[in-house]
């Protein structure tokens, strides 16, 4: 362990970031080069690109005339279609080349995390820790393995940007080095809306590491001044979430269908999920369907959960400031995706945790140092410990890879680890369908019907499944009789 942020590291070796890097890198695609074998799913991949006219053109004159105002998948996300249409351009519908680009976006957003931390804390091998655990993480493998969920790795690329040039406009405030964090957030927007949080993340580096708020007598009246400091990037915030809900307005659930008590309960619980999934990523899946009700006792232990931690962070906050920071940038980050507004029915995503995991990385390598403190053996044990858990989630990343790398083995999963999944169904569903497997299409459309009665696309699947087992039926008796 270094010597955190009060001074410079104890040890010489620790003044060569290249090698970290370098040992960053190796792991970053040692846990995702299975990546490089997958194809596409039928999972949103065609709207964004398969199946999407002006995408597959690559770049053109009318493509990108087109794009500044499309609406693809309810979302207003100009830079994440241009970089898919750059992708058809240099790969056209190649699958590997398209998830080259999302694992080489990954892997320039650990270094970037790795050096803006590095530089922040002046604590170079805590820093490696964090970049060591965002680069490894299997709830992160849907964010990088999914063609259409380029918008994450895109977005993270310009939030971590918007961090660095932070931190140097912190270091020396400037107009100009102020306008550099706020294009970096604009790109940042026009890559994924949940960038909206970033300057409520700046705040909470002004806490820590930078230090520019102390919490200290006067600290209201400072917190303040740094508010309004940021008030241009809460306008550039307030003004894609305007724009959001409007591309949004035909997927937002309306309370008669998802009332308040539910959404309340379901964000309960689900911060407590992605804590838990964080801690110990087992059974993820492409989709987590929100329950038609949550037992009062589960979405209060999980309240109270949220509320334990936020109660201790706060307690401890002078004397462990990097516990609030990490923990507030979680709670924060998570609020445009928690299911307040519902959108769609799921009831989390493990994709949503991709810049929400870097705060609980930072409250837990920082918290892992504290709790080590300067002993050698006490360092050494840590040490140990942590390479072995970076070791099992490298190959629990590997393995979750692998069941991206078709619909079938996708949705085969998601249907094996969660329960009542009627998403899962009707996707498995379609790829058989799509691999002419009718008995398996069929059997999967009659399940989704089980679990939502009356859905359309399972009725209407059901029937051309049936319909094409007849057929084949038909002409096989014909060859028989022949």
């Amino acid at each position: 362990m270094d010597g955190g942020g009060d001074g410079p590291p104890r040890r010489s070796y620790v003044r060569f970031p290249v090698l970290l890097g370098a040992a960053l890198a190796l792991l970053t695609v040692l846990a995702f080069q299975p990546v490089l074998a997958n194809g596409f799913v039928n999972l949103d991949d065609s709207l964004y690109v398969m199946r999407n006219v002006w995408v597959r053109q690559g770049i053109t004159r009318g493509g990108l005339a087109w794009l500044l105002t499309a609406n693809v998948a309810n979302n207003w996300h100009p830079l994440t279609v241009f970089s898919h249409m750059l992708d058809c351009q240099l790969y056209g519908l190649v699958a590997a080349g398209h998830h080259l680009t999302s694992l080489l976006l990954h892997l320039a957003n650990v270094l970037l995390l790795f050096e803006v931390l590095r530089r922040m804390t002046r604590a170079p091998w805590r820093s490696a820790m964090v970049a060591a655990l965002f680069a490894v993480h299997p709830l992160h493998v849907e964010s990088v393995a999914w063609v259409a969920e380029r918008k994450d790795v895109l977005s993270a690329f310009f939030w971590i940007l918007g961090m660095a040039a932070y931190g140097r406009y912190a270091r020396q405030p400037s107009l100009g080095r102020y306008a550099l964090v706020a294009l970096a957030m604009t790109l940042g927007l026009m890559a994924k809306p949940m960038v909206v949080t970033l300057p409520f993340v700046l705040l909470l580096l002004d806490v820590w590491p930078l230090e520019r708020l102390r919490l200290e007598a006067g600290w209201t009246r400072r917190l303040g001044r740094l508010a309004i400091e940021k008030l241009p990037l809460f306008g550039l915030s307030l003004a894609m979430s305007v724009i959001t809900l409007h591309y949004q307005k035909t997927s937002v659930v309306p309370l008669d269908i998802v009332p308040w008590y539910l959404r309340l309960a379901n964000a309960a619980v689900s911060y407590a999920g992605y804590i838990g999934k964080t801690l110990l990523p087992r059974h993820l899946a492409a989709f987590y369907p929100l329950p038609a009700d949550i037992a009062a006792w589960k979405a209060a232990a999980a309240a109270a959960l949220v509320a334990a931690v936020t109660g201790l962070a706060l307690w401890k906050a002078r004397r462990a400031p990097w516990l609030l920071a990490g923990w507030l940038w979680v709670l924060g980050t998570l609020v445009p995706v928690i299911g307040l507004v519902q959108v769609g029915r799921q009831a989390m995503a493990d994709r949503y945790m991709y810049i929400p995991s870097i705060g609980l990385f930072l409250a837990l390598c920082w918290g892992l140092a504290a709790l080590v403190g300067n002993g050698a053996g006490g360092r050494a044990a840590a040490a140990t410990a942590f390479l072995a858990a970076l070791l099992a989630l490298t190959v629990a990343t590997r393995a979750q890879v692998r069941h991206w790398a078709n619909s079938i083995a996708l949705f085969q999963h998601a249907v094996d680890v969660t329960r009542d999944n009627y998403v899962a169904h009707v996707g498995l569903a379609k790829a058989y369908l799509q691999a002419k497997n009718w008995a398996g299409a069929e059997e999967h459309f009659r399940a989704a019907l089980v679990l939502r009665p009356g859905l359309r696309e399972a009725q209407r699947g059901l029937q051309q499944a049936v319909k094409a087992a007849r057929r084949e039926r038909r002409l096989g008796d014909k060859s028989s009789q022949r």
